[in-house]
């Protein structure tokens, strides 16, 4: 008998067999039945157990789609440390007064339904609260039997400072891209809770544009606060199906979801009667809903520039990167780099995509750091296929440094046609200028006297009349040959470029669009560069460059 009581014991200190043999849930048929986890939801478990096995607090933040259940296992969980452990205090919060009776009310239900054995004892309370101590008034009693001393407390997060006072053991916030003054709120409730490893805190919410939320999940991502990040697609829920009906016809954005996310028919037939019937035939609204992937999710803030369904299915698709890495150099007394090398590195500046093949023509758009950016950017490409070749993206703050980065860049490209932004500074271009580079962008601007092209006029200049130019054009190529855009953190770019209430395009407040001019800079220059190999006297040309250093070959070949 004793052994069979020390197994119990040890089994109700298991959350996950404690939970599924006694919490109950009311189905969505208003029926009660066990709560067993779904493939999504035994997901989030598994992570929060092994947080909490290595001995870490657990910290979460889950972005998902609607109703795939997160709330009811963070709940139960919850529940349990504080059913079966003394002196746990759990905050619940919500965005809406409804949504926080919900969740306790799914309490009361776990409480109610558990065998008597197992019921803690509690006081009466007439807040949204169950607290588990002696009701007693009687002072010895009290003394001699306390009960847990643990509570599970649920709140509306209206802003303000929820949870300043206290000392939490667990926190559950939902829907906190909704919540009013959500950073303030949120830290108050993460500076109540210790960095004790018997504490936890699990954020979730369906997104709600480019919010604070998505600051804190970007930098989840980022890993500059420590909290895990964890996407949970729509289809990651089995209930979402639907029969398909004989004779069905897939559109092109139907298949090519089916390809890069691996869906079956009765998925996509769900899908679209979910668009078609509770969503109205609004398909943008079922991205932001029911995303399929992290990118999407906020994508209904403001209006889009590009067609971000197509760039989402890029993004899947986006090719590996052959090489990352640096070059390293001497430097003459002009300070050209001489002499220069490849040195492989993962934290590397440049991102190499297409080897330089001989004689094939490049260009290069380069957008140098100012107007709060600080970052320094160049978008490679093949000129006889607008096809991406390489990618240089420095957060540093030498404009010396890029310019040689970019000078042996270019050299290592035949001597590719470098198009660099003048507008915050002249320096990489005057360096270039200064170097000798053989092939630099003349700006389209005709002599006042002569009506000619000043050829003296070297580098891009980006202004009111070019930057909707530009950026109509990079329009164009995204609309019909997405596919030639490889980099990741470009297309992620894309995807965050949106129109102000003004209808300028810019990036979407918080976010960059260095990388996105860099490349519309490099497009709109490629009619100054050969759109086919490069004529024998511009090879020799080429030639001139393996002189001057031999060694940079080494990364070109032959087609």
């Amino acid at each position: 008998m004793r052994a069979e009581t020390e197994e119990l014991v040890r089994r109700l200190k298991n959350p996950r067999w404690y939970i599924e043999h006694f919490l109950c849930i009311r189905t969505k048929k208003g029926k009660l039945a066990r709560l067993v986890m779904k493939p999504a939801q035994q997901r989030l478990y598994e992570v929060m157990k092994r947080e909490h096995d290595a001995g870490r607090p657990v910290r979460i933040v889950i972005l998902k789609a609607r109703q795939l259940g997160f709330s009811t296992v963070t709940e139960a969980v919850f529940f349990h440390d504080s059913a079966t452990r003394p002196l746990v205090r759990t905050l619940i919060a919500a965005h809406r007064e409804d949504a926080t009776a919900n969740l306790f009310k799914m309490n009361k239900i776990f409480y109610d339904n558990l065998p008597a054995a197992l019921k803690p004892i509690r006081k009466n309370s007439n807040a949204q609260e169950i607290v588990f101590e002696n009701p007693t008034k009687d002072a010895v009693e009290k003394e001699r039997n306390p009960g847990l001393m643990s509570s599970i407390r649920c709140v509306t997060a209206k802003g303000g400072g929820i949870g300043r006072s206290d000392t939490l053991t667990n926190v559950h916030a939902s829907e906190v891209a909704f919540w009013p003054q959500m950073e303030e709120t949120m830290d108050a409730l993460l500076q109540a809770v210790p960095d004790d490893p018997d504490t936890a805190v699990v954020i979730e919410s369906t997104p709600n544009g480019f919010n604070a939320f998505k600051r804190f999940w970007d930098a989840a991502v980022d890993g500059t606060v420590a909290f895990v990040p964890l996407f949970f697609p729509w289809f990651d829920e089995p209930e979402y199906r639907a029969p398909v009906p004989d004779g069905t016809e897939w559109t092109e954005e139907e298949l090519a979801m089916k390809a890069a996310y691996g869906l079956d028919g009765e998925q996509l037939m769900w899908r679209r009667n979910t668009i078609a019937g509770k969503l109205r035939g609004d398909a943008e609204k079922f991205r932001q809903e029911y995303p399929s992937c992290a990118e999407e999710a906020f994508l209904m803030s403001g209006d889009p520039f590009f067609d971000n369904a197509k760039l989402l299915l890029c993004l899947k698709a986006a090719p590996r990167v052959l090489r990352r890495g640096r070059y390293v150099y001497a430097e003459s007394e002009n300070l050209r780099p001489e002499g220069w090398t490849w040195q492989e590195a993962a934290d590397g500046e440049i991102s190499i995509y297409a080897e330089p093949e001989e004689r094939a023509p490049y260009v290069f758009g380069g957008d140098t750091a100012g107007d709060g950016s600080d970052r320094f950017t160049a978008h490679g490409l093949d000129n006889r296929t607008g096809g991406q070749t390489a990618q240089l993206w420095y957060d540093g703050g030498s404009e010396l440094w890029y310019a040689q980065q970019l000078y042996c860049l270019g050299m290592d490209y035949n001597g590719a046609l470098l198009s660099v932004e003048i507008n915050y500074s002249t320096y990489p271009e005057r360096k270039l200028e200064e170097w000798g580079y053989p092939r630099l962008y003349i700006r389209e601007k005709p002599d006042d006297r002569t009506r000619e092209l000043d050829t003296k006029k070297f580098g891009w200049r980006t202004d009111q009349r070019t930057r909707p130019l530009i950026l109509a054009n990079l329009h164009t190529v995204a609309d019909q040959t997405a596919d030639m855009l490889a980099s990741e953190d470009l297309l992620r770019e894309m995807l965050t470029f949106v129109r102000n209430e003004e209808m300028r395009p810019e990036a979407a407040p918080g976010e960059h669009d260095d990388l996105v001019m860099a490349a519309a800079i490099a497009h709109w220059s490629r009619a100054q560069q050969s759109y086919e190999l490069l004529a024998e006297e511009e090879e020799k040309q080429t030639k001139l460059i393996d002189r001057l250093d031999p060694r940079h070959k080494k990364h070109r070949r032959t087609k």
